[in-house]
């Protein structure tokens, strides 16, 4: 088992969840579609070279995100984390696997 750890902004919140869940990820025994949230704020200043979803290059931005975790079996998380990357809106996605005992 794994736990993932997301940050998104509140505008995707929902669709990146829904996304994560359709891919299997949040199944906890008789139950689907559970995880932990939690909102807090976000910074980053886009490098040259980017493609910011949010903000400019070279300004530091702060936005509404949301932490996000869930669980997951090692047997879906190459398609959970595929659906991660394809439904969030960032160019570079911060998220991390923790293994853990369930």
């Amino acid at each position: 088992m794994y736990s993932l750890v997301f940050y998104v902004p509140e505008s995707h919140l929902e669709s990146v969840k829904q996304a994560v869940f359709s891919a299997g990820a949040g199944s906890m025994g008789d139950y689907d579609s559970c995880c932990w949230q939690i909102k807090g704020q976000g910074q980053f200043r886009p490098v040259e070279g980017a493609t910011p979803f949010l903000g400019k290059v070279d300004e530091l931005e702060v936005v509404d995100e949301y932490r996000v975790e869930m669980v997951l079996s090692k047997e879906v998380k190459a398609r959970v984390l595929a659906a991660l990357l394809l439904a969030h809106p960032y160019e570079e996605v911060a998220y991390h696997f923790i293994p853990v005992q369930y």
